[in-house]
């Protein structure tokens, strides 16, 4: 059960909040403008820094298989904290994209279950080192 605020009990609390407020937007990085290129298949995001930060769309949760034109009308949200694309009922918080992190636990869950099945020369490489030494080696619990 969850109890409601009272009016006074808000207004008490609204220094606090803006101070946590204030102190995010100036060390968490937020978004000035942020475009999709379609050349590159990237979302570009300047940060109110003058930073750029750009991503491949196709790693964003609800982003993969977007049209070029819906990818195209990505809008920044009030103070710079996310990303939204309306058409596609798409919204990204830029610390996350900043820090790595394109969507939900389970979508980053995917994208590295991706990755780790991709198929390389390199990988392909290593697998034929690892068999010429006898395999991958034990654990020591099964030794």
């Amino acid at each position: 059960m969850t109890s409601k605020l009272t009016d006074e009990e808000i207004l008490a609390q609204l220094p606090a909040a803006r101070e946590r407020g204030r102190i995010a937007a100036e060390t968490e990085p937020r978004a000035r403008t942020a475009r999709y290129q379609k050349s590159t298949g990237r979302v570009v995001v300047e940060l109110s820094n003058g930073c750029l930060f750009a991503f491949p769309a196709k790693l964003g949760e609800g982003l993969r298989g977007a049209s070029a034109a819906d990818l195209a009308k990505v809008e920044v949200l009030p103070g710079g904290a996310g990303l939204h694309w309306e058409t596609l009922d798409v919204d990204l918080g830029v610390p996350g994209l900043v820090a790595g992190i394109f969507g939900s636990k389970r979508w980053m869950a995917e994208l590295g279950r991706a990755g780790g099945s991709a198929k390389s020369s390199a990988k392909a490489a290593a697998a034929r080192e690892n068999g010429r030494k006898g395999g991958r080696p034990k654990g020591a619990a099964r030794a």
